[in-house]
């Protein structure tokens, strides 16, 4: 392998050499990410996390990567190939997920949306704008009492003349205290359909009357972004701003087996991360003379970590291959998120207990990599939810009831 593929992935995360598939193009991506990470995102992440906060700062930075948008062709959106938008993931994780998340939601989920249900005039007036982060985004789908079931989702939305009236209640909204459009999953009462509705900032930068969101607060993990929990009362948005093609919760569904395999390659990020940090430190760690790379037992740790990493990255590189060649099956991208949430949490853990006391300091990053994949393991499809998906596919059985 060349120098700059040594310099942007670790021979020694990279077992069976996977990153021998990408392009030059890829590589670039990737090395561009990674020194962009390394050099803005890792130095102050931690002070951040611990504050709860997110370095706004650096926002203008990203938007000059040419990463927002990932996979979306115009509208000022870098048109990345399914493989380059998980390489995107997994580089941005592997310095931190919150910073992964900003990124996630806003080229995924906000901008995914509009790009799939959006008319044109629609795609026109707000992906330049997300696009260019001038303007940030937040997708409003979880409910305090829906979350696996969100299908069952209580917000209503009525039309009256030209505009529809929204009301209802939306929890752990990223962004959704802070983000200019809001992308408001409603029943519209005409039809009893799930729809998809923009909400937008006013010209002064405060919420239209009807719209109050709150930081969620006391987080144990993605800290350094904050969720929001809102509160909608009679909010009036143009009818103008109902999705064209938002239909039913079917729109929902195809937007999150979209970004699932996404969520893939950032547990495989804060995997890597981890991992690298645990071979580094077993071999710099001395007790009892030497150094615990000399003991079995770590050894042991070791191996079954590598074993579990490379069988995630080959999971990735196959889904990201399918996805490309519109090939990848809703069922294949719930056992991709399945399987890498699950081995990565794991991993993560073990990591962090190789570390010892070492490993609850943030200055040695793990814990931040293990809290975060708790996260990770939850949101867009619990790993029971995945699982039934796969279940219902393989023995023609649906048991979510």
């Amino acid at each position: 392998m060349n120098d700059q593929l040594n310099d942007v992935f670790a021979v020694d995360s990279d077992y069976y050499r996977v990153t021998d598939y990408l392009s030059d193009e890829d590589r670039a991506l990737a090395a561009k990410v990674r020194a962009f990470v390394d050099a803005e995102v890792t130095p102050v992440i931690n002070e951040y996390w611990e504050k709860a906060d997110f370095p706004y700062h650096l926002l203008p930075k990203v938007a000059e990567l040419g990463i927002v948008g990932t996979a979306i062709k115009g509208y000022g959106a870098p048109g990345l190939t399914r493989l380059q938008t998980g390489l995107v993931a997994m580089e941005l994780s592997r310095g931190d997920g919150s910073f992964n998340t900003i990124n996630a939601v806003q080229s995924g989920l906000v901008m995914g949306t509009i790009n799939l249900l959006g008319s044109e005039e629609q795609k026109t007036r707000w992906l330049p704008e997300l696009a260019a982060l001038r303007k940030l985004g937040a997708f409003a789908l979880t409910e305090a009492a829906h979350g696996s079931d969100s299908v069952g989702l209580e917000s209503t939305a009525e039309l009256v003349g030209d505009e529809y009236v929204i009301s209802g209640e939306k929890r752990w909204i990223g962004l959704g205290h802070v983000a200019d459009v809001v992308i408001i999953w409603a029943r519209d009462v005409a039809d009893n359909k799930v729809k998809a509705f923009v909400m937008e900032k006013n010209a002064d930068g405060t919420y239209p009357e009807g719209y109050h969101a709150e930081a969620i607060t006391g987080k144990m993990a993605k800290r350094a972004i904050q969720q929001a929990a809102i509160t909608i009362t009679g909010l009036r948005v143009p009818a103008g701003n109902k999705l064209a093609l938002s239909k039913s919760f079917r729109d929902v569904s195809s937007i999150l087996n979209m970004t699932r395999t996404t969520v893939a390659w950032e547990a495989l990020g804060h995997a890597q991360a981890s991992y690298e940090i645990a071979v580094r430190f077993a071999n710099e760690r001395v007790q009892f003379g030497k150094s615990i790379s000399n003991y079995q037992l770590v050894q042991y740790k070791l191996a079954n970590m590598l074993a579990d990493l490379t069988a995630m990255q080959l999971i990735c590189f196959r889904t990201g291959a399918l996805q490309n060649e519109g090939r990848l099956t809703n069922e294949q991208a719930s056992l991709a998120k399945l399987f890498t949430g699950q081995k990565s949490r794991a991993l993560c853990r073990e990591a962090r207990d190789m570390l010892g006391g070492n490993g609850i300091l943030l200055e040695n990053h793990v814990a931040r990599h293990l809290l975060d994949m708790e996260v990770v393991h939850t949101y867009e499809g619990t790993d029971s939810m995945q699982a039934l998906i796969l279940g219902r596919d393989i023995t023609g059985v649906p048991a979510f009831n």
